[in-house]
Parts: C-alpha cells; sequence; structure tokens
C-alpha cells in the first residue's frame, strides 16, 4: 500500500506519511528542494569568476615578491609572508593615504546624505512634474562617469581658465578679503596642494553622489503615511520637530543602506582623484587606492606592496561596514 500526501479543507498540505518519497520535478527530473538550489548555480559561477577569484589572487600577491622579472616571467614570483604588509606599515606614506582616506569619507559621506536628504525632502513637497523635471536634472549629474566627473571639475578648478577662479575674481574685494583673506584669485593653482586637491575632491563626489541620495530618500518618503504627519501637525509639531519623531525614525532602514554604499564608495575613490591630480604625482594627496595604485605600477612597480595596500583597505571597509550593520541590528531589535 503506497502513502500519499492529503490536503485538508483549509487548503494546507498535511505531512506525508513515513518513507514516502518526496516528489520530483517532471521537467529536470531532480526533486524540488534541490531546484533553487541549482537556479543559484549561474550566479555564483558569475560572483565567484568575477570577485572571489580576483580577490583571493590579490591576497596571494599579497603575500609575494611581484616586480619587472616576474611580470615578464623570468622568474616566479617568491613568497616573501608578511614582509609587503611591514614595508607598506613602515611607510609614513601609507598612514598619510589612510588618514587622507578616512578624513575624506567622514565628510564626504556626511556631506552627501545631509544634501541628499535636504533634496529628497524639497522634491517631496513639490508639485510632479516639477519634481520629474528636478529628478531628472540631478540624476543627469548621478549618470556622469566617474573620470568625466573628474575632467569637469578639473576645468573648473583650472588656474588659468577655471569658472571657480573667475566667480571669486567677480565677488567684491571688500568681502573676498574679509572671507578669504585674499581680493585676487587669478592663477590660484587649486590643484597643486593636497588640501586644495580634497577640497575639489569633496566637491566632486558631493556633487555626483547626492541625487542617488534624494531620490532614494524620495522613494522612502512616498511610503510614508500622510495621516502621520496630518496628526503631528494637529498637534502642533513644527517642521524639524515632525522630521526628528516621523520621518526619520520611519526612514532608518533606508538610511543604513545609504550609509554603508556611500562609505564604500567614498572610502575607495580612485578615477576623480587620478583625473584630478595627473596621476600619482602627489604624495601629500595619495588615498588608500591611489597608494595602491601608486605601490603597484610606478617604476620600479611592486604589485606585492600595492595588493597588500588593496587587501588592508579590504579589511577597513568590512570592519567598518560590519560593525555598523551590528549597531542597525541592535537598534531595530531594541525597538
Amino acid at each position: 500500500m503506497t502513502h500519499t500526501s492529503t490536503v485538508s479543507r483549509s487548503g494546507g498540505r498535511l505531512s506525508a506519511a513515513p518513507g514516502t518519497p518526496r516528489r520530483r520535478s517532471k521537467a529536470s527530473g531532480m526533486p524540488g528542494w534541490l531546484i533553487p538550489y541549482a537556479l543559484l548555480i549561474p550566479g555564483l559561477v558569475v560572483i565567484a569568476g568575477l570577485l572571489l577569484y580576483p580577490m583571493y589572487q590579490v591576497i596571494v600577491i599579497s603575500f609575494q615578491k611581484v616586480g619587472l622579472v616576474q611580470i615578464s616571467g623570468k622568474k616566479p614570483a617568491t613568497w616573501v609572508g608578511w614582509n609587503n604588509y611591514n614595508n607598506i606599515f613602515d611607510n609614513d606614506v601609507f598612514w598619510s593615504s589612510l588618514r587622507n582616506t578616512v578624513l575624506f569619507a567622514v565628510v564626504a559621506v556626511t556631506l552627501t546624505l545631509v544634501l541628499g536628504t535636504a533634496v529628497g525632502v524639497l522634491l517631496n513637497r513639490l508639485n510632479g512634474k516639477m519634481s520629474t523635471f528636478l529628478i531628472i536634472g540631478i540624476m543627469s549629474a548621478w549618470a556622469v562617469p566617474p573620470v568625466a566627473q573628474g575632467v569637469i571639475w578639473k576645468w573648473l578648478f583650472d588656474a588659468d581658465a577655471g569658472v571657480v577662479n573667475w566667480v571669486l575674481n567677480l565677488l567684491p574685494d571688500g568681502l573676498s578679503n574679509l572671507v578669504f583673506g585674499r581680493a585676487d584669485w587669478s592663477g590660484q593653482p587649486w590643484l597643486n596642494d593636497a588640501w586644495t586637491i580634497y577640497v575639489a575632491l569633496t566637491i566632486t563626489v558631493v556633487w555626483a553622489g547626492f541625487p542617488f541620495i534624494a531620490v532614494s530618500v524620495l522613494a522612502g518618503l512616498k511610503g510614508i503615511p500622510l495621516e502621520l504627519y496630518e496628526a503631528a501637525k494637529v498637534d502642533g509639531a513644527r517642521a524639524w520637530k515632525t522630521f526628528r519623531r516621523i520621518t526619520l525614525p520611519l526612514l532608518k532602514p533606508v538610511f543604513a543602506v545609504l550609509v554603508v554604499l556611500s562609505i564604500i564608495w567614498d572610502f575607495k575613490v580612485f578615477s576623480q582623484l587620478y583625473v584630478l591630480m595627473s596621476g600619482p604625482t602627489n604624495p601629500d594627496a595619495y588615498n588608500l587606492s591611489m597608494y595602491s595604485v601608486a605601490e603597484a605600477f610606478k617604476a620600479p612597480p611592486k604589485m606585492g606592496n600595492g595588493a597588500a595596500i588593496a587587501v588592508v583597505l579590504t579589511v577597513i571597509l568590512l570592519v567598518i561596514t560590519s560593525v555598523y550593520v551590528r549597531q542597525i541590528i541592535k537598534q531595530e531589535e531594541m525597538g
């Protein structure tokens, strides 16, 4: 006698009697529980080929000596253990690059989130046509490739033909002297000094990054019930209190994702900085990404050192994002 599973009157399937073979897919002939895992295999293969294998190779190279001789194939790579990591940790350029990376990321992430949130709230208050028009306008900045972003702002900050110097020269001399301590901005070399390079880089990254934040915040705002705002208005709550007590808590899941993405993007900024600096020319303005490329490809190439810097940057990002995500999860559980 064969045992079969039955369906209850409420529609739920009762468990099959012991010994009943699991149902197989007629098309594939494999057990039904195995089909979802089989469908994941193509994606896992692509991820392994594009992400995991290159990451594995970078980790391996970080423990090897790889220079011109090894690249040309005349000699195999030599295993040197932790020497590459000791070399970069003993170099002052690494610590200045780490400082530049962290400070830039803190400032850029903060400004991007604040400006993007403000624009998102503004877009939510506008009518449909005007909101759509502005979204198209700001998203055109976000769609510009990173290299093109660097080219645009390098021209704007150009010492001789840049728009920034031209606009600053239009200011009244008294106001310019009061605010900046100088009146003549002709020939100001913004992209020669590390400090002013990062001013230009911050403006570049915030200009290109805030539209994504704004649109994401706008999408989150559309999901908040209007009744909550109407109740707050009846209670006499002001705009800032309403934002702090209603909008901000309900947008926490959105901000959690945006903060993590912004941290990852801004910690590993490379293309814009490379264009603004015209390559790895000023060690004082290196971030970790630029320092990694400089070590790996500038003569004489030391790819082991460059790979070690890349691994350190990856570990820092993993630690920061994991700590932040863990804090978000704890807050959700406490709430």
